[in-house]
C-alpha cells in the first residue's frame, strides 16, 4: 500500500492541502476489482472504501463520491474539474456543496470512482477519509483571512491540522467520525461549537508580544442526541495546538467506554460520562506519555497562500454589456447589499454565491471556475451554508460580475437569508434517510419566494431540514428547523416532520444555541402551510423590533403547538391522499432505511 511523506516530493501544486498520492488510485482499483470479482468479502471493502471517501446509497451498484475540500477553499482549476466529473460521470449533471464544505457526487458506479480520484488529484483535490471513523474534512470560515473582525487568519493551521492528521495510523480506526472545525472570529462563524473540536482564535500577551493561540472547544454534536461543546481550554499558543489536538484525539480513540456501542461512540458521549474536568484530566496524562514530550513544530504543516500578494486582477470582457449599472442599477443594488461584504482589505469585496440547496450544475461549475479567475485571483470557497464565497473582488468588479453571475443563472439575492434554505439529500440518495427533505426544501423554497417577504426580521430567519434525526442539514442549528419521521393511520404509514424552534449559531461565542423540538409531527404535505402560520404568528404578535428567537423566548412553545394542532390531527388524513405520497415522489410512501455507513 502506498505511503505518504510531507511535505510530498516534487512541485506542490496551488491549494493540494492535503497531499495527493497517485499509489493509492492503483491501490483503489486494485481492491475494487477483487471486490468485484467476490475475492474480497463486502464488510471488509466497506471500510476500505469509506476511508477513500467513497460512500453507499440506498440505491444499490451506485455509490456517493464525496471529494474532501479543507476550509471549502478551491480554485479556478479546481472548479473546472468538478465541473468535469459533473459533466462527464454524474448521472444528475450536478455536484453537492454539503454542511461540511465538501462536494459530492451521486450515483456513480463503483467502475468510475477510480478515474474521478485521478482527476481529482491532477488538481490537488483528494477523497481521502472525507467518510468512515477518521478525522473529517476540517471546516473554515470561507471569510478567513479577509474579514474585518477576524485576530488572525486560521487557514495556515486549518490546512496544518488537515496534513497533519490524515493518513494517520491511529485515526484509521477510530470509534467514529471525528469532525473538526477552524474559527476565524471570537464570535464563531463556523459552529465550533458543535464540533468534535472547535477552534476560536484568540490573542495572549506574552513578555510584551501577542500570540496566537486558540480557545479549544470539545464534545459538540448533533444527531438524536445533540449536545454543544464545552471549553476544555482557554488558551493552547498556536505553536502547540497539534500536540494537544493530538492527545485529545488519542482519548478519544482509545476510551473503551466508546468501543461499547457505535452509536454512542462519538467524543460528546465521553464528556457527558466524565465531564469536560473528567477529559481534561485525561488529556494531560495523554500529554505526559514519551509520544508528547516533544514538541510538534506546527511550520512544516502550515498551508501558506499569500493571497493579498498576487497580481492585479484582469476584468472580465463587457461583450458589450454595460460596465455599471444603467436600467438594471436597483437589483444590482439590492444583491450587493444581501450578498457582499467589504473585506478588511481596503477597495476589496467578498461575494456570496447562493447555491439553491447546495446544488451546482454542470455549466455553472466552468462560469464559476472562470468568473473566479477574471474577478477574484483564482480563488473561491465552500460554505458551511452550502454556498460559494468569492474573495477579492475589486468594487469597480462588482458589477460585470453580477451580470456574469446572472448568465449562469447565480445571481439570487439573500444568501444567508431565510430563502436560502439548507437541507441534506435525505431519501434522495442517504440509506438513513426517512423522507424527501431535498423535496420539502424545494417546496418551502417555492414558498417562501411566492411569499415575497420584506420583512427584514423575517428575512434575516434561517431554515434547516434533514431527512431523519441524524442532522446533517443542521436542523437544530435553525430559526425554525425541520427532521424527517413518520406517522401512522390505520396501519399506513406517512411522511412526516418534527419541528425545532429557537437555534442560533451566529454570533455566539461557540455557545451555540439547540433549537427546541416543539410536541407536534406534521405530515410532510402540510409543512409549507405549517411554516406561513409561524411567520404570521411571529409577525402579527412580536413586539417592535422584536427578533424572532427573542420572541419565542417570551411566549414558548404553547402557543405555536396550538395554531398548528389542526394540521395534525389525525381523522383528516382520509380527507387527502396526497399526504401518503412524499415531496418529490409520486407514488405512496413507504418507509426504507437501511443500515447506514456513518458507523461502518
Amino acid at each position: 500500500m502506498a505511503t505518504q511523506s510531507y511535505p510530498p516530493s516534487g512541485e506542490t501544486k496551488l491549494l493540494e492541502v492535503i497531499p495527493v498520492i497517485p499509489e493509492e488510485f492503483d491501490d483503489f482499483e486494485t481492491e475494487a476489482t477483487k471486490f468485484r470479482k467476490g475475492e474480497i468479502e463486502e464488510k471488509a471493502f466497506l471500510g476500505y472504501r469509506l476511508k477513500r471517501g467513497i460512500y453507499g446509497q440506498r440505491q444499490s451498484d451506485v455509490q456517493m463520491v464525496r471529494v474532501k475540500i479543507p476550509f471549502g477553499g478551491l480554485t479556478s482549476d479546481q472548479l473546472d474539474a468538478l465541473g468535469r466529473i459533473a459533466r462527464d460521470y454524474a448521472p444528475l449533471g450536478k455536484g453537492h456543496v454539503t454542511t461540511r464544505e465538501n462536494v459530492q457526487y451521486h450515483f456513480i458506479p463503483l467502475d468510475n470512482a477510480t478515474e474521478i480520484m485521478r482527476l481529482l488529484g491532477e488538481v490537488g483535490l483528494t477523497t481521502r477519509e472525507a467518510c468512515g471513523n477518521a478525522v473529517r474534512n476540517v471546516t473554515g470560515s470561507p471569510y478567513a483571512g479577509v474579514g474585518k473582525d477576524e485576530l488572525f487568519d486560521p487557514t495556515p493551521y486549518a490546512g496544518a491540522f488537515a496534513r497533519y492528521f490524515v493518513r494517520k495510523p491511529f485515526t484509521q480506526d477510530m470509534p467514529r467520525k471525528f469532525k473538526v472545525a477552524f474559527s476565524s472570529t471570537e464570535s464563531d462563524d463556523v459552529i465550533a461549537g458543535i464540533h468534535d473540536i472547535g477552534f476560536i482564535p484568540a490573542l495572549r500577551e506574552v513578555e510584551g508580544k501577542p500570540v496566537k493561540g486558540f480557545r479549544l472547544l470539545v464534545g459538540g454534536g448533533l444527531a438524536t442526541l445533540p449536545r454543544t461543546a464545552e471549553e476544555l481550554y482557554e488558551f493552547v499558543p498556536a505553536s502547540d495546538f497539534l500536540r494537544v489536538s493530538e492527545a485529545i484525539i488519542r482519548v478519544f480513540n482509545d476510551s473503551k467506554e466508546l468501543r461499547k456501542s457505535r452509536f454512542k461512540a462519538r467524543i460528546k458521549f465521553l464528556v457527558s460520562w466524565i465531564g469536560i474536568d473528567g477529559l481534561r484530566e485525561r488529556v494531560e496524562e495523554e500529554l505526559r506519555k514519551d509520544w508528547a514530550r516533544k514538541p510538534i513544530d506546527p511550520a512544516p504543516y502550515l498551508f501558506e497562500d499569500d493571497e493579498e500578494s498576487d497580481v492585479p486582477l484582469t476584468p472580465l470582457p463587457t461583450n458589450g454589456k454595460n460596465a455599471s449599472p444603467n436600467g438594471d442599477a436597483w437589483p444590482f443594488s439590492v444583491w450587493k447589499e444581501k450578498n457582499t461584504v467589504e473585506q478588511r482589505q481596503a477597495g476589496f469585496h467578498a461575494v456570496e454565491v447562493k447555491l439553491p440547496l447546495g446544488d451546482i450544475q454542470i455549466e455553472q461549475f466552468f462560469a464559476l471556475a472562470d468568473i473566479s479567475r477574471c474577478f477574484a485571483r483564482g480563488r473561491a470557497r465552500a460554505s458551511f451554508e452550502q454556498n460559494i464565497v468569492l474573495r477579492w473582488v475589486r468594487e469597480d468588479d462588482l458589477y460585470p460580475l453580477w451580470r456574469a453571475l446572472q448568465d449562469a443563472g447565480l445571481a439570487e439575492t439573500g444568501s444567508r437569508e431565510i430563502t436560502d434554505v439548507v437541507s441534506c439529500p435525505g431519501t434522495d440518495s442517504c440509506k438513513l434517510g426517512i423522507t424527501s427533505s431535498m423535496g420539502l426544501a424545494k417546496a418551502l423554497r417555492g414558498t417562501l419566494i411566492e411569499m415575497e417577504i420584506d420583512d427584514p426580521l423575517i428575512r434575516e430567519l434561517h431554515i434547516k431540514m434533514s431527512g431523519c434525526p441524524n442532522s446533517c442539514g443542521q436542523h437544530h442549528l435553525a430559526n425554525i428547523g425541520f427532521h424527517g419521521g413518520t406517522l401512522k393511520l390505520e396501519g399506513k404509514q406517512l411522511p412526516a416532520y418534527e419541528i425545532f424552534l429557537g437555534g442560533r449559531y451566529e454570533n455566539t461565542g461557540g455557545r451555540t444555541r439547540l433549537g427546541d423540538r416543539i410536541s407536534i409531527r406534521l405530515p410532510a404535505k402540510r409543512v409549507p402551510d405549517a411554516l406561513k402560520r409561524i411567520l404570521a404568528f411571529y409577525k402579527e404578535a412580536r413586539h417592535a423590533g422584536e427578533h424572532f428567537n427573542d420572541f419565542y423566548d417570551r411566549v414558548g412553545k404553547a402557543p405555536v403547538e396550538e395554531i398548528l394542532s389542526d394540521l395534525h390531527i389525525a381523522g383528516q388524513f382520509n380527507d387527502d391522499e396526497d399526504l401518503f405520497i412524499d415531496w418529490s415522489q409520486s407514488q405512496p410512501y413507504v418507509l426504507e432505511r437501511g443500515e447506514g455507513e456513518c458507523m461502518a
